[in-house]
């Protein structure tokens, strides 16, 4: 059971990690992925407005029966058949990388908020399009009438200073695209993330402690 006030404990040591970083303006993100309902509705007692989840199967079961007071980012890997039953549930799609997904969410959830995630790591166990494909998708996601609102990353394994350059990289891709957000950075390299940028942090571990192994 993950208690609110614990949340609200460490969401403290988080904030303060992010005000010596000097991050202004940075949302987080509360990804309770392989947890149950119960962090999420700690997540928003404590305060916090969005919230992350990466499996569609639990997703659907998790959210499927309420709509939580927080806007849902869905940022993992995402299948073209899981986009119809997530339609409605999901706020933000943070997890575009390919034309199939553009067209089926387009179709799904018209007018959709989405992010382009974009391979900033080249390490191939992560999602992500090319970098020189992102002006294509734009393009295709606005031509179907979706809102591509930014571009999301993953930094590497590693040190966190590895994730550097890539962090770099991917913001310099919103800067020239002149899209309004930059999803990257997590529990462990969030430091780096904000000094190279970002506008949103994705963070399950500093907030509601080791994840549960999934069945």
């Amino acid at each position: 059971m993950i208690e609110p006030a614990a949340v609200a404990a460490r969401l403290e040591v988080l904030q303060e990690r992010l005000r010596v970083s000097g991050a202004q303006g940075v949302r987080i993100i509360a990804v309770t992925k392989a947890f149950g309902l119960d962090a999420v509705d700690a997540a928003i007692e404590a305060g916090l407005a969005d919230i992350g989840e990466s499996y569609a199967q639990e997703t659907i079961a998790k959210l499927g029966d309420r709509s939580p007071a927080a806007t849902v980012h869905f940022i993992g890997g995402l299948q073209r058949n899981k986009v119809r039953k997530l339609s409605g549930l999901i706020d933000v799609w943070q997890s575009v990388d390919r034309i199939e997904l553009i067209d089926e969410i387009s179709s799904r959830d018209p007018g959709a908020a989405i992010m382009l995630q974009v391979d900033i790591s080249g390490e191939a166990s992560k999602r992500g399009c090319a970098p020189d494909d992102v002006a294509g998708l734009l393009e295709r996601a606005v031509g179907h009438g979706l809102d591509p609102i930014g571009l999301m990353g993953i930094g590497p394994i590693g040190k966190p200073e590895d994730a550097r350059l890539g962090f770099r990289r991917l913001r310099a891709l919103v800067d020239r695209f002149e899209l309004r957000e930059c999803s990257m950075g997590m529990t462990g390299d969030l430091e780096v993330a904000v000094e190279e940028g970002t506008t949103m942090i994705r963070v399950g571990t500093a907030l509601f402690g080791p994840r549960p192994v999934r069945d």
